[in-house]
């Protein structure tokens, strides 16, 4: 293991102070411009402490609009980020990001049906349970084509990834066009991402989901590390490897199934956090989860800024932005632990 550099106190507390900057940031940043005293001040106010210094219209903007709004963003980047190093920990491959793999086409396409077949019969969770039973299916088909003699083939891995990701993009945007119903998203919502349909309704759903990963997760981080030292040596300290993968990839299912079906497909955000805190902090489970969901959170909540306001009034997907920062994060990733392990297999 490398070295870590940065100590988790400040690390933790620097990625903390960065989070709670960009939320201000865009709370206060749209059509309606309201500065950071004001931000707070209303925020006091709906927490029964007297406020002043804003208008009416600001009040509305920021608690109807953009406080569902940015909250979203935060659970969504926060079960990404962390999502994203419990897969790469539990598959010991650094390209096992939710959508690489096909989790989170898989959970599109399974957000869709379920809207479609349930929602009559359970409300408005119907997606969320869709998206879980999907992202599984897909999780489980890519991990099952990945295993051969006892180990994950990283090739198969990726390639089996791309494959589902393929088709449950594919079937996500099938079944939107075909049904043309508005309670699904537009084919952009499932490849793309989209924070735009937010409320504190849709944010009461998603959070349950994806509190108990963000709760369960890092009780794994022990266990996370000692897989990284190989899976004969973990078995031989005590760790049931199997056991261990099937707990994680269930709950880093039920995480990125509930963005999935609030937010569409974000992309790398799993990815490119955990690497970035790798290089700073080393790799380490059980400083790398908590603070992949911190850095997540910044990540979604600062490109979602950019995205409604780069292009005003037209509004850029979330997923596009974070793509445009992830693939060559990818392909730097992908030559450097080439250089590395002198290949894939």
């Amino acid at each position: 293991m490398s070295p870590r550099r940065i100590s988790p106190p400040a690390l933790l507390t620097g990625l903390g102070v960065l989070l709670v900057a960009l939320i201000v940031v865009s709370l206060g940043t749209g059509a309606v411009s309201i500065s950071p005293r004001q931000v707070v001040s209303i925020l006091l106010e709906h927490a029964g402490v007297e406020g002043s210094g804003f208008t009416s219209q600001q009040d509305a903007v920021l608690w109807s609009i953009r406080l569902p709004r940015v909250l979203l963003g935060v659970t969504v980047g926060a079960g990404l980020g962390m999502a994203g190093a419990a897969l790469q920990g539990i598959f010991r491959n650094p390209l096992a990001d939710p959508q690489l793999i096909g989790i989170s086409s898989g959970a599109a396409a399974g957000s869709a049906l379920g809207i479609l077949a349930l929602e009559g019969a359970v409300g408005t969770i119907a997606g969320p349970i869709g998206a879980f039973v999907g992202g599984l299916a897909a999780g489980a088909a890519v991990y099952t084509l990945a295993r051969h003699q006892g180990r994950t083939e990283v090739v198969t891995l990726i390639l089996a990834g791309i494959a589902v990701a393929a088709l449950g993009g594919a079937l996500a945007g099938f079944l939107s066009v075909l049904a043309d119903d508005p309670r699904l998203g537009t084919p952009l919502f499932y490849s793309l991402g989209g924070l735009g349909v937010s409320t504190w309704g849709l944010l009461g759903i998603t959070v349950p989901f994806v509190l108990v990963g963000l709760v369960l997760l890092p009780g794994e981080g022990r266990r996370l590390d000692l897989v990284l030292l190989g899976e004969r040596e973990a078995y031989h300290l005590g760790v049931d490897v199997e056991a261990t993968r099937r707990r994680v990839l269930l709950l880093s299912t039920a995480v990125v199934g509930a963005t999935v079906a609030a937010a569409g497909v974000i992309g790398f955000v799993g990815l490119l956090v955990p690497h970035a805190i790798r290089l700073g902090a080393g790799p380490g489970h059980r400083l790398l989860l908590p603070a992949s969901a911190i850095g997540g959170a910044a990540l979604v909540v600062g490109a979602d800024t950019l995205a409604r306001t780069v292009a005003s009034p037209l509004e850029v997907p979330v997923g596009l932005l974070t793509a445009l920062v992830g693939g060559p994060a990818f392909l730097w990733l992908l030559r450097r632990t080439r250089r590395e392990q002198g290949g894939w297999g």
